[in-house]
């Protein structure tokens, strides 16, 4: 009987010594959890700069590049850090964090993209190639979905592949076009520059009401103007496209020039921010947007024009210098150029901006330098698949 009772006070004071043990252990993780995390916060700064300084040299390309993203993703040092060491696109020619997608492309060279079409479900996705090759696994950018409307078409492009909804704090802007797919319009989510005006309209009224988080001037901004000329020879001939670039100055295309770069994209808060529906814009300003860009676009604005092709004898068709990005035949293939009305003489004037045509089916390469940026270019390719009612 002793031992039994004396068995039966042993059990509970080896529960409770096991109970205070587990709770200890968890005490003990969770102070050497606040100790590495102190560690890394307050790791000396010299000593930091050397350290993500090697990371971002030696991971110059995805998806080693990821690991750039993670160090910056540590505490808000590191991110400090890695924000100073990577240079927007213009300087290094690197697409890295999502603000990349709305800053000018690289002066000397282009940033060779391209974009996948879902016809089942109408979206478009845009890569970074990673190798030379002209359609490999890539690396995710940007999605859009194209969206019909009774009087006009809608492309929605976000940085998240699965949401492309208005009100979520992936959305980036769209793509407007009218109801004869000849006039369009890319409009910015997020004022490209300062003193830039918002579209007035119903739905931009509605995100700038109280319903939306105050931090975040979110809203449509004109950035560029598309429209197709009347091709008088049908479908034989090539298609003529002209595009204003309301946010970029004409004297970027110049020597020294200065394009207006975005530095942070503020991120909006859900639980404030319900989805808020698109509701068309029936003012005047989009009457005038649509009626023709000339009406609302500033003199000082930069003016890019088709490259026009030349005829192939041998071939039968309309021929350009795509320098090995372009396998197929398409009326969707084009090169944009620096326009006369720019008053751009020399090697500029001739110097693709952007370029996209077919490769594939359902696949298209898009190459874009400065002074636009990877938004602006996919927005503008873009145009480029809706059916051209007046033109073809």
């Amino acid at each position: 009987m002793k031992v039994g009772f004396k068995g039966r006070l042993r059990s509970p004071r080896v529960v409770q010594d096991s109970s205070m043990a587990v709770e200890r252990s968890n005490l003990d993780e969770k102070n050497d959890e606040e100790d590495n995390r102190c560690w890394w916060t307050n790791l000396p700064l010299e000593l930091l700069r050397e350290v993500l300084m090697k990371v971002e040299q030696s991971e110059s390309q995805w998806p080693a590049r990821k690991h750039v993203v993670a160090c910056a993703g540590v505490c808000k040092s590191w991110r400090d850090v890695m924000k100073e060491m990577v240079t927007n696109p213009e300087v290094s020619g690197k697409i890295t964090f999502p603000i990349s997608v709305k800053q000018p492309g690289p002066r000397d060279s282009l940033i060779q993209c391209f974009i996948k079409r879902n016809r089942s479900n109408q979206t478009y996705s845009l890569y970074l190639s990673l190798s030379q090759a002209l359609a490999d696994d890539g690396k995710f950018i940007l999605a859009a979905r194209k969206c019909r409307r009774p009087t006009c078409t809608d492309y929605m492009i976000s940085l998240h592949a699965d949401d492309m909804s208005k009100g979520n704090d992936t959305y980036i802007g769209k793509l407007r076009s009218n109801f004869l797919g000849t006039k369009f319009v890319v409009y910015d989510a997020l004022p490209p520059h300062s003193g830039v005006k918002m579209a007035k309209s119903w739905s931009t009224r509605m995100v700038g009401s109280k319903q939306i988080s105050h931090r975040i001037p979110a809203g449509n901004y004109p950035v560029a103007h598309v429209s197709y000329e009347l091709n008088v020879l049908g479908s034989r001939g090539p298609r003529r496209m002209h595009c204003i670039m309301d946010g970029i100055p004409a004297s970027s295309i110049k020597p020294g020039g200065i394009a207006p770069t975005q530095t942070h994209l503020p991120i909006t808060n859900i639980s404030s921010s319900p989805t808020i529906p698109f509701i068309r814009s029936k003012s005047n300003y989009f009457d005038r947007v649509m009626s023709g860009p000339s009406s609302i676009h500033g003199d000082d604005s930069l003016v890019l024009r088709n490259k026009a092709p030349r005829w192939h004898e041998q071939l039968q068709c309309w021929c350009l210098n795509f320098h090995n990005r372009v396998t197929v035949a398409s009326v969707k293939n084009f090169q944009l150029v620096a326009s006369p009305e720019n008053s751009v003489v020399g090697p500029e004037h001739d110097k693709v901006v952007l370029q996209f045509g077919k490769v594939g089916k359902d696949v298209f390469t898009m190459d874009y330098r400065y002074p636009i940026s990877a938004f602006q270019a996919f927005a503008l390719c873009l145009s480029s698949f809706d059916t051209k009612i007046a033109c073809e």
